[in-house]
């Protein structure tokens, strides 16, 4: 049972945490209605795609992990999981990508997979009723809709990356296009946002209402899917009409390894919930609490795990309807114990991993009174995503095409009907078959090494979810324009802890106390006692979130 800490919020009925304070309210408000958990999540995933759409938008990506009782008699954990990656056109081969040697991060060209978070939202409202909820559909996205229409006030977040956005617009305007469509959604006047301001998106309004009087296979089926698709193609883009009418998330299964005494969860490929499973896998092998918290022995397991788990994860990672991925031998026990032998403490190993995986994301979970519990991710894959918005649509369209290669031999080599690599992870900890752990994180490759940060700190040193989320972290990677990955690690990680790793060959680099870059977290710990639940909730000082709870 971790110590108790004042700054964790505690209740006993449900909870949500998420990271900005408005989607938060939203979910919780569902909550007290006497909506469940998925219904709680809709609406927070409909603000979220509203507030903090230069992070996630309903022209992006999501995953969602769900623990219900009422999955138990067809499922052994209780688990569904679900898949919104979404696919390429049948039209985009690697020869419709003529004579460039690399897809672009921004632009039309970036946007060549059919966006797949309106399609979660589908399969989360449908399954929501299997769960007996009430709640009708518009109702989930009113939130949404009001503050598109009458507006909302800029965040921090908001604020610090329309100013970077449009810094590297006048620099480059491939890298950051800023068209009318982008400056009318978010850069009023071809300007950053001001801490405050009031933003209001009224063709993102209007696509709104759509979905919510037509329901949401209007974005595939209806005008939302003609705007879309008519403004791709006239700039070149090969996504169809068709493609959009015959996407449709999928539904899949959870895979777990055991970490200590509970069952650790997340997603299938082609999501990188190996990688973060592999990590615990491997740690399971080691006492870390013998090696004490935040010292350098802690750090140096960590980030040796991630390599191993990250060679595996680059080597075999991509979409499973198009190769072979080993993934019950790369996460059984044995494996791991086999990993975790050629963790030498005393050195660091040299290992390659895939440059630039960024990650401006959103993760958010919540647990309803019932004991339902939700690990949702979203993405657009940059912030501000392809930096596109289809005329009268208000809809920010994701760049998630830019982590395919057109290496032909490359195993995410762009083919039709292909899901890309994807950062996205949701995660869940169970124990005794019962939730004990909703966690997660935007960040990119930095997802399953601070998912790792918040488990080893809750269950090896009893920390509490705020705590655990607030303590220094670091991402071991590489970034654009580095030679070779490099750790990057918060200053309040001790100097002479930065000095003994550098010393066993860790290339560091030193950024701010409190970084956006390190992602913004999130969790909600179940304590299931005697006398009866209790939740303690986290939110990211490193974002606008907030943890709340009843």
């Amino acid at each position: 049972m971790p110590t108790f800490s004042s700054a964790n919020p505690i209740c006993s009925r449900a909870m949500v945490t998420s990271p900005h304070y408005l989607a938060t309210e939203a979910g919780l408000a569902i909550l007290r209605k006497g909506g469940n958990a998925l219904e709680s999540a809709i609406a927070i995933a409909g603000v979220l795609a509203v507030v903090y759409s230069h992070m996630c938008s309903f022209g992006g990506d999501a995953f969602w992990l769900m623990y219900a009782d009422d999955f138990v008699p067809s499922n052994a954990l209780g688990l569904r999981g679900l898949n919104a990656s979404g696919c390429t056109g049948s039209s985009v081969t690697l020869g419709s990508a003529g004579n460039i040697t690399s897809l672009p991060h921004r632009g039309y060209q970036a946007c060549l997979t059919v966006p797949g978070m309106v399609s979660a939202l589908e399969e989360a409202f449908a399954t929501s009723r299997e769960l007996g909820g009430k709640l009708g559909w518009s109702e989930l996205l009113e939130n949404a809709l009001f503050y598109a229409s009458e507006g909302f006030p800029a965040s921090s977040s908001l604020v610090a990356h329309s100013s970077r956005y449009l810094a590297q617009h006048r620099s480059d305007p491939l890298e950051a296009p800023l068209d009318t469509e982008l400056g009318k959604a978010l850069f009023p006047d071809g300007k950053s946002c001001a801490l405050g301001e009031i933003i209001r998106q009224p063709d993102l309004a209007q696509s709104l209402k759509q979905l919510m009087d037509e329901g949401p296979r209007s974005f595939y089926e209806g005008s939302i899917a003609q705007k879309i698709v008519q403004d791709l193609q006239l700039h070149g883009n090969l996504l169809t009409l068709h493609d959009f009418h015959s996407y449709h998330a999928s539904r899949v299964q959870p895979i777990t390894v055991r970490y200590r005494d509970t069952v650790a969860c997340n997603l299938p490929p082609n999501s990188q919930g190996m990688a973060s499973l592999e990590i615990l896998n491997i740690l399971n092998n080691f006492d870390v609490r013998s090696f004490g918290h935040g010292g350098c022995d802690y750090y140096h397991l960590l980030l040796e795990a991630t390599k191993l788990a990250f060679a595996d994860r680059d080597r075999f990672l991509a979409d499973p309807d198009c190769t072979h991925i080993p993934l019950q031998d790369l996460l059984s026990e044995d494996y791991g114990l086999r990993q975790a032998k050629r963790i030498d403490m005393t050195r660091a190993q040299k290992l390659p991993v895939l440059p630039g995986l960024k990650g401006d994301t959103v993760w958010f979970g919540v647990l309803d009174s019932h004991g339902n519990a939700v690990s949702w991710i979203q993405s657009l894959c940059y912030d501000f995503g392809a930096g596109i918005v289809p005329k009268d649509t208000g809809i920010l369209l994701h760049n998630r095409a830019t982590c395919f290669s057109l290496d032909p031999s490359h195993i995410n080599c762009l083919a039709p009907q292909k899901r890309p690599f994807h950062t996205l992870n949701p995660a869940l900890l169970l124990k005794h078959g019962r939730p004990l752990l909703i966690y997660g994180t935007m960040g990119g490759q930095g997802q399953p090494q601070t998912q790792t940060a918040l488990v080893t700190r809750m269950l090896d040193f009893g920390m509490l979810p705020q705590e655990a989320i607030a303590e220094p972290r670091w991402i071991y990677g590489q970034a654009f324009g580095e030679p070779s990955p490099a750790v990057q690690v918060e200053a309040r990680i001790p100097a002479m802890v930065q000095k003994q790793l550098a010393e066993r060959g860790h290339e560091i680099h030193v950024l701010g106390d409190f970084e956006a870059l390190m992602g913004h977290a999130g969790a909600i710990w179940i304590d299931e006692g005697a006398k009866g639940r209790v939740c303690y909730g986290g939110s990211d000082p490193r974002c606008d979130g907030l943890a709340m709870g009843f």
